[in-house]
Parts: structure tokens; sequence; C-alpha cells
């Protein structure tokens, strides 16, 4: 009787499949909900059960040596949110603030129990100067989303839900997307009016011993925004391991780009990573080329 018990229960659950990714998935989605509500916004699923919202500085006028910085180029906040256990969530992001926005945005932070990993420029010369505040929360993910809206509100920073760029817009890119993408060996796409590529890292990150996602920022990011003539400027951020620093420096000046920050952007991660800003304004797919040789002496994922 109570082998042929088993093999009901056994049969039962070869039906019905696997409960609990069900039970996660639909957690997760009460959760995201939730989140959206306290933060003001909708959010965007990425791969890794990861929600992300933007908060693009489209108030700032930005510029560099006559080129107008679009939000997409060099000037999108943003905050993710990936579940670890119920009822909890980490967040990690990084906040874009001029300089007077700093101190105030700060407080509301550290009073809501949102902690700030870095704090430091990625861009030089940039008139007016902006900063870039990078943070991270575990706990309640509702109040942490609430947290960072009060701190934002604290800022210009756009609070209102931004509005669909139309698809014109969205694919507006004056260069050669096709050749770019043939040079750097990775596909991107157009946001904006901009060129964006994501490589990932080929190894797995973790911080306190949760996998952080490279849509969670540990990805390499290049943007091309176009300036005409098949010209585009570029901007972003290589992932590094330490030992990959130097020979991307080298890879980089010797095309022609410049090196515009070095730093961390967390605090408790394996492996250890840095990341370096970057700056040209040139042929786009001349840059792309310079941009490959630097890709192919690290260790990043392309596909």
């Amino acid at each position: 009787m109570r082998r042929l018990a088993n093999q009901t229960i056994a049969f039962a659950l070869l039906t019905l499949g696997p409960l609990t990714p069900v039970f996660a998935q639909q957690s997760s989605t009460s959760t995201w909900t939730a989140v959206e509500t306290a933060i003001g916004r909708k959010g965007a699923m990425q791969p890794g059960n990861v929600i992300k919202f933007s908060f693009p500085r489209s108030d700032l006028s930005v510029s560099i040596g006559g080129v107008r910085l679009k939000p997409a180029f060099a000037l999108g906040g943003w905050v993710a949110f990936k579940v670890t256990t119920r009822g909890q969530a980490v967040a990690m992001g990084d906040l874009v603030l001029t300089e007077a926005e700093v101190g105030p945005v700060m407080r509301a932070l550290q009073a809501g129990g949102v902690e700030q990993t870095a704090l430091h420029n990625h861009l030089l010369n940039e008139t007016p100067h902006v900063m870039y505040m990078h943070i991270r929360a575990q706990g309640d993910p509702s109040q942490i989303a609430r947290a960072i809206r009060s701190a934002l509100a604290g800022s210009a920073t756009p609070l209102a839900q931004p509005p669909a760029p139309s698809p014109a817009t969205a694919a507006a890119t004056d260069i050669d997307t096709s050749a770019i993408a043939t040079a750097l060996g990775v596909t991107g796409k157009s946001n904006g009016g901009v060129y964006q590529v994501s490589i990932p890292r080929s190894e797995t990150i973790r911080e306190n011993g949760m996998e952080v996602p490279p849509s969670m920022g540990v990805a390499t990011a290049i943007n091309f925004q176009p300036t005409g003539g098949g010209k585009a400027a570029i901007t972003g951020d290589f992932v590094l391991r330490a030992n990959e620093v130097i020979p991307v420096i080298r890879a980089l000046r010797l095309s022609g780009i410049a090196v515009t920050a070095l730093h961390s952007h967390m605090l408790t991660e394996e492996p250890r990573l840095l990341f370096m800003h970057f700056w040209a304004n040139d042929d786009a797919v001349k840059l792309a080329r310079g941009l490959r040789i630097a890709l192919d002496v690290t260790t990043s994922l392309r596909r």
C-alpha cells in the first residue's frame, strides 16, 4: 500500500511539473508591481529576473567640446532590483547628479538605508559638471524604492514616467551601425538616437554570495552618439580585472581614445572589478576598430 501511495505521489509530481518556479514567478510579479508603485514608474524586465528602472537626466543640457550629450548617451541614471529571498531584494544603481544635488541626495539615501558604494566622475571637461553616485541596498524592495524616489526628489531628476520614444526617434542613428557591429564583433541596439552595445564578462560576478547579472551594471557598455559626417562621440565603461587595466589603457590610447576615469563601482564583488570610462569623437567605424582591440585583451563574452 505504501509503495502504491509513493508511486501515486511521484506520478502527480511528474504531471504537475515543477511548482517552485511558478510560485517564484508569481511572487516576483507581485513584488515588482509594488516596487513600480513605490518608485512611481514602470520598470523593464531583464534576464535573471531583474527589473530595471531608468532615470534619464533629460532636464540637463550637458556638452563636451560642442557635443550636446543625449540622455541615453551619458546621462542615464538607473536602479535595478533582484529578489533574493521571499519578500527581500537587493537593489543596485547609478544616479546622475549635479554637484549641488550630491549632498541632499546622499543624506536622503542614508536616512532611507540605501548605501553609497562610489561617487565620482565618468567624463572630463563637460559643462556643467556631473557626478555619478553608485548605490546598493538590501531588504524590503518597496521600502528601498520609496527611499530612492524620496532621495531623487531632492534633485531635479524627472520623476514622472518618461514618454515612450517614437520608433523613429528610438532608431535614429546617423552612422553605419552594421559596420560598427562588424568591427566590434557584437551587435548593439538603437535607443534615443544613440547606438548602445553591452558586452558581459565571461566570469560569474558575485557580491555577498549573490550572483550579479550583467544587467545590474557589470557588463562593458559602449555608446555611440552621431556627430555628423559618419563621426560619433563614444563613451561608456570597460569592466575589467586588475590585470586587464594597463593593456586596455594602452589599446585605447593607441587608437586615439581618451581614458576619462578609472575606479570601482562596488565594494565586495568577487572577482574584484575596475571600471574604465573613455571618450572620443571621430569616425565611428574607426573608433569601433579601436574599441575592438581593447575588448580583445579582456575576457569579455561576445556573441
